[in-house]
């Protein structure tokens, strides 16, 4: 599958990561935004949620899982992102066995996606370019914070 193939036939999902990740800027947070979809239909959103909820750990992959719930398995999922997964969400993805993660871009954030693809995860990069100027603008704008949320 080509990536506009993969874009073309799952524009939902995606489209609900990218609202997400707006949904986000919108409140003053990161705009990270990630959906988890089964047979092309998305089961839950969410969106980085660290600076609302002051909470480290709730990056866009993981506010996404946590609304989607407890699910019996994973491993039937696309776990789509508007950006390459850090390594804490990347963690997750393996420890779930979520089978294929689509990213909408990993030029301003290159993420984790050799330790994905070593696990057998498969990886989509649609290099999406509202999501890369929505994280160019971002990044230019609040270094500080964007720094804090990929720990460095």
């Amino acid at each position: 599958m080509t990536q506009s193939d993969a874009q073309t036939s799952h524009d939902s999902a995606f489209e609900a990561a990218y609202q997400a990740a707006r949904k986000s800027l919108g409140e003053g947070g990161i705009p990270i935004g990630a959906a988890l979809a089964r047979g092309g239909v998305v089961i839950a959103s969410g969106h980085n949620e660290r600076v609302q909820n002051g909470d480290p750990i709730a990056h866009g992959e993981m506010s996404a899982l946590r609304a989607a719930g407890r699910q019996k398995s994973y491993r039937d999922t696309t776990l789509y992102t508007t950006l390459a997964p850090c390594a804490m969400c990347t963690g997750t993805i393996i420890q779930f066995k979520i089978p294929r993660v689509v990213v909408g871009e990993a030029r301003t954030f290159g993420g984790e996606f050799e330790l994905l693809r070593s696990r057998g995860v498969e990886v989509v990069v649609l290099d999406d370019q509202r999501c890369v100027d929505m994280m160019r603008t971002f990044q230019e704008e609040n270094p500080e914070l964007w720094a804090e949320d990929i720990a460095e």
